[in-house]
C-alpha cells in the first residue's frame, strides 16, 4: 500500500489524509468520522488509472486542450496521446487534465499534526520535459486549521524560459447519508462558457446574474466552465440538513468548473487559475519569469448544521 499522511485538528473533527507517491492526491477529508470526498473507484484505481477520486491535482493544465501540439513561448510542446503520462478523454478525444495524474516524484518536505508540505522538480523528470518542456518547481501545502482544509499551490520558474499558469484541482464533494437532490448549492459565477461539441468554449459567453444558480441541486447536471466569478473570494457551497461544505476562492483561482454529472453522488467545484484551453487560446493566461513564483490558494470548509 502507498504510504499515506493524515493531518488533522481534532478539536473540529477534521481529518485529511494525503498520498505523496500517488500524485500528492488528496485521498480523503472526514468530519466526524464520515467521508466528504467521493471515493470514485478508490486509490487503486486511481494510481492505475487516473480514474474518479477524492481531491486530484490537474497540471499544468486543467480540463481541455483543443490540441496536442502548440506553441508556447519559445518552446513547442508535442503531447503523445498514448504517453503513459497523457490522458485522453475519451468522449471528445481531447487531452485532459495534464500530466501530473498519480505521479511519484512529489517528495515530502515538512510534515506534523496539522500540516503536510511537498515539492516537485518538474524539470527534473525527464518525461514531464519531454512532454511539457518548460523547467518549473511545484511546491505544494495542505493544513487542517479548524474545520478548514487550506491547500496553497506555488510554481516557481527554474529555467531560462517563463512558464504559464494553468492548473486546477478537481475536488469531489458529497455530503454522507443525504441524496443529491436535495442538496442546496450556491455557485456564484458570472459568466458561463459556451462550448462546441468537443466541450472547448468558443470564445462566447453567456451572463450568469448573481444567484441564478442557486437553490437546489436537484436533477441538474453540470459539465460546464465559468471564466468570471462574482466576488473577491468566491465561496461555493453544498448543504443538506446535517452539514455545510463551503469551497472558497482564496487566491489565484479567477475561474472554475462546475461538474456534477447525471446520477452522480457529487458536486465538483473546480478551482481553476485559467480558462480551458487557455494554453492555446492565451485567453486570461498569465506567465511567470525565471526565478518568480505564483501561488494560489483555496479553503474547504466544513459547517455543522445540527
Amino acid at each position: 500500500m502507498p504510504y499515506e499522511i493524515t493531518i488533522a485538528d481534532p478539536d473540529a473533527a477534521l481529518e485529511a489524509t494525503f498520498v505523496p507517491e500517488l500524485g500528492m492526491i488528496g485521498s480523503s477529508l472526514r468530519h466526524e468520522g464520515e467521508e466528504l470526498f467521493h471515493q470514485g473507484g478508490g486509490l487503486e484505481a486511481y494510481g492505475r488509472r487516473g480514474s474518479t477520486f477524492a481531491l486530484p491535482l490537474l497540471h499544468p493544465w486543467a480540463n481541455r486542450l483543443s490540441r496536442w501540439d502548440f506553441q508556447l513561448g519559445e518552446r513547442r510542446v508535442e503531447l503523445d496521446p498514448n504517453a503513459p503520462i497523457s490522458h485522453r478523454d475519451d468522449a471528445t478525444g481531447t487531452a485532459i487534465h495534464g500530466l501530473l495524474a498519480a505521479s511519484p516524484h512529489w517528495t515530502v518536505t515538512d510534515a506534523d499534526r496539522g500540516m503536510l508540505a511537498a515539492e516537485l522538480d518538474f524539470g527534473a523528470v525527464p518525461e514531464y520535459m519531454h512532454a511539457f518542456p518548460l523547467p518549473h518547481r511545484l511546491r505544494y501545502a495542505a493544513a487542517v486549521e479548524g474545520a478548514s482544509l487550506r491547500v496553497a499551490l506555488a510554481v516557481t520558474a527554474t529555467g531560462d524560459v517563463p512558464v504559464p499558469i494553468s492548473f486546477g484541482f478537481h475536488p469531489y464533494l458529497t455530503l454522507p447519508g443525504s441524496d443529491r437532490r436535495g442538496w442546496e448549492v450556491q455557485i456564484p459565477v458570472a459568466a458561463r462558457s459556451v462550448v462546441d461539441e468537443r466541450m472547448i468554449p468558443t470564445g462566447e459567453t453567456i451572463p450568469v446574474a448573481p444567484g441564478e444558480l442557486d437553490g437546489p441541486l436537484a436533477e441538474r447536471t453540470f459539465d460546464t466552465g465559468f471564466p468570471r466569478l462574482h466576488g473577491d473570494e468566491p465561496a461555493f457551497s453544498l448543504a443538506d440538513d446535517r452539514r455545510r461544505l463551503t469551497l472558497t476562492h482564496r487566491a489565484g483561482y479567477p475561474v472554475t468548473q462546475v461538474y456534477a454529472p447525471d446520477g452522480s453522488q457529487f458536486i465538483c467545484y473546480e478551482p481553476m487559475t485559467a480558462p480551458v484551453d487557455a494554453l492555446i487560446t492565451g485567453e486570461g493566461l498569465r506567465w511567470i519569469e525565471p526565478g518568480e513564483e505564483f501561488e494560489a490558494v483555496f479553503t474547504i470548509a466544513v459547517q455543522r448544521i445540527q
